[in-house]
């Protein structure tokens, strides 16, 4: 059990980072493996429609929320424990001419501040590993749908316990501490009144971005090197060491991305 000090920590952390221009440079706008390609497959195998009101839980700097709402046509809110990312989001939903399509707020995943039954479908790309309470999240996101409402997660899976060597904090904001099983995500979800199950392996796209990442990775401690570049706090050397290891351990199985669809009973 995580307690509420660790978990607001681990909440600023991955908050912190991903508005970080550090993000920036290792993932783009896109914070995401499968980039929106795979946003908008989730979009379809949960029937966006454009009469629906969709929430992006952890939607970071929107781009997401502002593809969907541009190619489904529907409403969509996006909420980010990070208000830097509430502030970019909402200049790129003007700068893209949907801001008529979306909204924003800033807020918290283990306590959604919308009313019951608000929306018809809820997704969440990436981010469910990262929260502390899932048990909690999971019965918000369930709670903010209406019934028979639809369900769409995109996240890192895992089938054994990690190794001791990548259980740190660094770790939990990079989307692995904090991962559980896609039986162990079915199961909290279950719980939450969530049914109808469809899962679906993305690996391809997890392996896709851990290469581009240990890419870059390389490059920035080139540009160190030469003192063409100042990351701060950020430690290069200890995040290029989980990079390598997170890509290690994503080509023997231990690490994988799932799709998961499901509706509210």
């Amino acid at each position: 059990m995580i307690e509420r000090k660790e978990a607001r920590e681990i909440k600023m952390c991955c908050a912190t980072f991903y508005q970080s221009d550090l993000a920036r440079m290792l993932l783009g706008d896109v914070l995401h493996p499968g980039g929106l390609e795979l946003t908008g497959y989730l979009g379809t195998v949960t029937g966006l429609k454009s009469e629906d009101r969709v929430l992006d839980v952890a939607c970071g700097r929107g781009t997401s929320v502002v593809y969907l709402a541009k190619r489904f046509g529907c409403y969509v809110t996006g909420l980010d424990y990070g208000q830097d990312n509430i502030t970019a989001a909402e200049s790129h939903a003007a700068t893209e001419s949907v801001a008529h399509l979306t909204a924003f707020k800033e807020g918290d995943a283990e306590g959604l501040p919308f009313e019951d039954g608000s929306f018809d479908v809820v997704i969440s790309e990436c981010s469910f590993c990262t929260f502390p309470d899932k048990t909690r999240a999971a019965q918000e996101m369930a709670r903010v749908l209406r019934r028979h409402g639809r369900l769409g997660i995109t996240d890192v899976t895992i089938s054994c316990p990690l190794p001791e060597d990548i259980q740190s904090l660094l770790a939990w904001v990079a989307c692995l501490t904090g991962a559980g099983s896609p039986e162990l995500y079915v199961s909290i979800l279950k719980d939450a009144g969530f049914i109808e199950f469809i899962v679906e392996d993305k690996r391809d796209s997890l392996l896709e971005m851990a290469n581009d990442v240990r890419r870059k990775l390389l490059g920035m401690e080139l540009a160190i090197g030469l003192g063409k570049l100042n990351l701060g706090d950020f430690n290069v050397s200890e995040i290029k060491h989980l990079a390598q290891r997170t890509l290690e351990l994503i080509q023997n199985g231990t690490i994988s991305y799932k799709l998961f669809k499901a509706s509210r009973k």
